[in-house]
């Protein structure tokens, strides 16, 4: 019995295998990526174009969009783009609309996202709530939105760059909300678009040295967070809970992973294999850790994270 179980068992993982390994005959298709500025958005573009993609890459600055126009064949095309912007992104979506023509756009990969302001959340207002989702939600579904018909035309997919945060909440603000909502967005666009053959796939990363872990640029932010809290939320965190949480973010570099080709090459291989996973989970941490934390009961979570975490001054 136990030798038909393994062996049933090994032929499933020879099946996936063999499956995950089939790759999309023709890539002589357009690719859109926003936020390639830096990070993964900018690795990606050109990754993809040494591929042979047509990418048009979306870029929040002029002077980034040249850089990588220096970095990669006469192929990649740039455009200026500001998710948060709705003439922007009407603006960007002719531009596509222009280039790819006919014969539609294959690939979406929304990469664009910022993590601050970053804080606890009594020390922030609305305002630094809606500055991460104008971005890392709303910006993503207004883009989706807009570029939904040509991504339909071309039968192709759409690639959504969340975080192992949209699975455990790990942070106060609005970061790890707005990765939840990046999570049921897709959810329900896979399930609606899978009827007309387009493919839905969610990169879950973990932590790695991008913009986004900019440990100075979060330092920053919390100081700034803490400037504005009340006199009444200074009194019951403290300054010792401050320069504690301030101490942990400067640590924050050493503990996030360098090779963002893990990352890049999950959002290649939902691009251009015929049957892509639904979900990857990229970076060690995210699965030997978060992954696993965001299967656990409730209970133990938050006991790990009570005991984990740095404690206000006045905690009970």
């Amino acid at each position: 019995m136990w030798l038909y179980l393994a062996t049933l068992v090994g032929l499933y993982y020879l099946l996936h295998w063999y499956r995950e390994r089939q790759v999309v005959s023709n890539l002589d298709k357009y690719v859109f990526i926003t936020g390639c500025d830096s990070g993964f958005g900018n690795l990606l573009a050109r990754q993809l174009d040494l591929r042979g993609l047509r990418v048009l890459a979306a870029c929040l600055t002029e002077k980034g969009a040249e850089q990588l126009r220096d970095q990669t064949s006469d192929r990649l095309e740039t455009v200026i783009l500001d998710v948060t912007k709705t003439e922007s992104i009407s603006a960007a979506t002719e531009w596509v609309k222009e280039r790819v023509g006919d014969r539609g756009l294959w690939g979406l990969v929304n990469n664009a996202g910022i993590s601050i302001p970053l804080a606890p959340s009594e020390w922030l207002t609305k305002q630094d709530f809606m500055k991460i989702l104008d971005v890392n939600l709303l910006g993503l579904i207004e883009v989706t939105l807009s570029l939904l018909p040509l991504v339909r035309k071309a039968r192709g997919r759409v690639v959504n760059i969340s975080s192992i945060m949209g699975r455990v909440s790990l942070l106060g603000g609005s970061y790890c909300i707005s990765k939840y909502g990046v999570e049921a967005f897709s959810d329900s666009l896979r399930r609606e678009l899978s009827y007309f053959g387009v493919k839905v796939a969610v990169i879950e990363p973990g932590f790695f040295n991008t913009g986004v872990t900019n440990s100075e640029k979060i330092s920053r932010a919390i100081q700034e967070a803490w400037d504005q809290a009340s006199p009444e939320v200074k009194e019951i965190y403290g300054e010792k809970f401050l320069a504690s949480v301030k101490k942990s973010v400067k640590k924050l570099k050493s503990t996030c992973c360098n090779n963002l080709y893990l990352v890049t090459n999950c959002v290649e291989h939902a691009l251009t294999a015929c049957h892509p996973r639904t979900r990857f989970s990229s970076g060690w941490d995210a699965k030997l850790l978060y992954l696993p934390m965001s299967y656990m009961p409730t209970l133990l979570v938050d006991a790990m994270i009570y005991w984990m975490s740095q404690r206000p001054i006045k905690a009970l």
